[in-house]
């Protein structure tokens, strides 16, 4: 007999809610959960095949262990004792820096991705640290840290009441949106044009979201600071600046403008490509718009320039007054934040703090670049010992790195390596220990992360679905295990690391006078806290303290855990609201419009001013069926036109001699491959287009279906050396390639 169950979809950064449907212990159907607070019903591709990705055969479902040169399956007793003679004595013999860490994308996606990886960082005490942050959004992190002292203060567009939205690198009728959580992307977009609200999209593609907009304009890319830089300008020129009720909160507004002053349209357009003409007019709408915002992504993150273009949306916002206001750009309060502190000056951002040990790479919110690793692994110095052990958790870095090539042998070379996976792939297949978590359907879930950068306040969790099957291992205790092993604890109840993480968090919050629990007994406090487990009882903490939180007792209407699970459906909490100066964390306690590190980089982006690409440069896409490599072994989820092509405009095709669906190889500073074309008006003239997260043809995977079309690695054309210098992000977009057609042998 069937039954339904409710799940927040892990699968991209939407978090819509699903009802699946059962039978015995198997998902075989999902659709929208109508009465869903946030997404109300809706679901994309991704979602309507969680059972097929649920599924897969090709899951792990016991440990391996490396005996004799071959990954076995092994107990799991059998494997943490293997993780804890292989981890600590790297650690106690070179140093804590000689244990890597790589966190992957799918970390955010899980209620232990956001539990534990602090706490194992800490517990080692390491500073290799390596994320996918550093291939994605550490130039927003950054800018955001420059600019309120927080560098998770992260502004989203109020899309269901703005007026106007400005929309840079960013197609979320394919990505469902990506730092701005938003089920149902496509109808906001809709409906704010049905309000006779207006859509403008600056791409170099014609995506489906350019499709929809009012104006579309196909910019060179990587040059989005420019743009935005000459927007500024024109505001400033034209009387047009005026933070309204940001005022009290702002500093260096002059600073700003004489700084923008070379930044003029003129100046500006030919690097573009655009007309200046445009540029103002953009500007002035921005400026008469009711309500704005401007919104970019991860095409003008993963550029030369990606900080400073990041900075420049928020100025932007800032002069028109439409920060932290509705229908601007507001900072979103989840309910596991921590308890709101009044407002004041605070510790600040700083980049810096330590460096990369082979290129002196800057650390950036704790974290090294990821396109650093390799060469952190294989290249000695007198600066210290190489990362000679690696822990790598739900990553795979060959794939999602620049130049996997390099990184696949120098991940061959580890002294010892465990990942946490469910799959045995281009990464995991390196490890002397894999560890892989149960499937989505027997796992909770919460979004720790997303929440806060969500359109609408709300909160929801998912306790498991399906029962955890014999012989499985529930992804908190994995991580928590693994807390214990680097700790020298092994063998230790697992529990111990969720009690030590409760009573540490207790004791801060009783010392804090702002505290809703100030001065009382931590242990009486820990006593109260509720849920089935561990993981259950620190996510009832985090709601207790959080700002919407019952303060155990102090609030009595307030959050708890057991109110949470009363409300299957998640609860509303409500629009977006201003809250300034509260976020802000600068040590002026105001919004600082021209951080010294933003100042020390604009000659950087004067230079730009004179660039012009000789050749193509190359840019990358997604696909609504696709998150990066996750997806590609679900049939249901590949195939059509989710297929790793060329992109190519014809102009560049017939100068080429380059045939639709006929081979070409593409070549960068890092390598080359072969795809095939796929001729389109779709993509400006100059720009081709290669997707992002293929390349599953590597030996000793167990990837069978993504085996079949294995496509390549588009990031196999960089060396790893183009890198953002503020946020030490990888320049994916925008890079020069030579492309030549394939002849085929007679």
């Amino acid at each position: 007999m069937s039954r339904t169950a409710l799940r927040i979809c892990p699968l991209c950064e939407a978090t819509c809610g699903l009802t699946l449907t059962i039978e015995g212990t198997r998902v075989t159907g999902a659709r929208g959960d109508r009465d869903d607070v946030f997404s109300k019903g809706f679901i994309c591709p991704k979602g309507a095949a969680f059972g097929a990705v649920d599924g897969d055969r090709d899951r792990l479902r016991a440990p391996l262990v490396r005996k004799d040169g071959t990954l076995r399956e092994a107990t799991w007793e059998e494997a943490f004792d293997a993780v804890a003679a292989g981890l600590r004595p790297v650690a106690e013999r070179y140093g804590p820096d000689a244990v890597g860490v790589v966190l992957g994308n799918p970390n955010v996606h899980t209620v232990a991705g956001g539990l534990y990886p602090p706490v194992l960082v800490g517990a080692l005490g390491t500073r290799s640290l390596f994320t996918a942050s550093t291939v994605d959004q550490m130039p927003k992190h950054v800018s955001s840290g420059l600019l309120f002292g927080d560098a998770n203060a992260i502004p989203v567009p109020d899309l269901d009441r703005t007026d106007h939205l400005l929309l840079l690198g960013a197609n979320p009728l394919e990505s469902n949106g990506s730092l701005c959580t938003a089920p149902d992307f496509p109808g906001r977009l809709k409906a704010l044009k049905a309000r006779g609200g207006r859509l403008t999209v600056v791409d170099p593609r014609r995506t489906r979201t350019a499709a929809l907009a009012d104006r579309h304009l196909a910019i060179r890319p990587g040059t989005d600071a420019l743009l935005l830089a000459a927007m500024a300008h024109t505001l400033f020129a034209e009387d047009l600046a005026d933070p309204g009720h940001l005022a009290p909160y702002v500093q260096g507004l002059d600073e700003l403008r004489e700084a923008l002053d070379d930044f003029t349209p003129e100046a500006v357009a030919p690097a573009c490509d655009l007309d200046a003409g445009d540029i103002r007019t953009l500007a002035r709408d921005l400026a008469a718009a009711p309500t704005a915002a401007v919104y970019a992504r991860i095409g003008s993150c993963t550029v030369p320039h990606g900080t400073l273009a990041s900075w420049l949306v928020d100025v932007l916002n800032v002069l028109t007054g439409n920060l932290d206001r509705p229908g601007g750009a507001l900072f979103p309060q989840a309910a596991t934040d921590r308890t709101p502190r009044p407002a004041g000056p605070g510790r600040g951002f700083r980049l810096g703090r330590w460096h990369s040990r082979v290129s002196g790479h800057p650390e950036a919110k704790g974290e090294l670049p990821l396109s650093a690793l390799a060469e952190e692994i294989d290249t000695a110095t007198d600066a210290g010992t190489p990362v000679r052990a690696l822990i790598a958790i739900a990553a795979n870095p060959v794939l999602s790195a620049p130049d996997g090539d390099r990184l696949d042998k120098a991940l061959a070379s580890l002294d010892f390596m465990v990942s946490v996976d469910p799959y045995l792939n281009e990464t995991s297949r390196h490890a002397h220990v894999v560890l892989p978590p149960p499937p989505p359907a027997q796992s909770p879930h919460h979004d720790f992360a997303f929440n806060t950068l969500a359109v609408r306040n709300q909160v929801r969790y998912s306790r498991p679905a399906v029962p955890l099957e014999p012989g499985r291992m529930a992804e908190t205790e994995i991580l928590a295990r693994l807390v214990l092993a680097v700790s020298g604890m092994h063998g230790t109840d697992p529990a111990a690391v969720d009690a030590m993480v409760i009573d540490q968090t207790l004791a801060r919050a009783v010392r804090d006078e702002h505290a809703p629990v100030a001065g009382r007994d931590p242990r009486a406090l820990a006593a109260l806290l509720t849920g089935e487990n561990g993981p259950e009882r620190r996510l009832d903490l985090m709601l207790r303290l959080g700002p919407y939180g019952d303060g155990f007792g102090a609030r009595p209407d307030g959050l708890t855990l057991e109110k949470l699970l009363a409300h299957p459906h998640g609860i509303d909490l409500g629009p977006l609201r201003p809250r300034l100066p509260q976020p802000l964390k600068t040590r002026s306690g105001r919004i600082e419009l021209l951080p010294e590190p933003v100042a020390g980089d604009l000659p950087r982006l004067r230079a730009a001013l004179r660039e012009r690409p000789a050749g193509l440069v190359l840019v990358g896409r997604r696909h609504l069926r696709s998150n990066n490599s996750w997806m590609h072994n679900v049939p249901a989820l590949t195939g059509g036109s989710n297929r790793c092509t060329v992109h190519i405009h014809p102009e560049d095709a017939a100068r080429l001699g380059v045939r639709d669906g006929a081979d070409v190889r593409v070549k960068g500073a890092g390598g080359e491959v072969v795809a095939p074309a796929e001729v389109t008006d779709g993509i400006r003239p100059g720009v081709v287009s290669l997707p992002h997260g293929w390349g599953h043809d590597r030996p000793g995977t167990r990837l069978g279906h993504a085996g079949t079309d294995p496509g390549v690695n588009v990031n196999q054309l960089l060396d790893g050396s183009l890198l953002d210098p503020l946020s030490g992000n990888a320049v994916l977009n925008g890079f020069p390639v030579e492309l030549t057609a394939v002849v085929a042998r007679p």
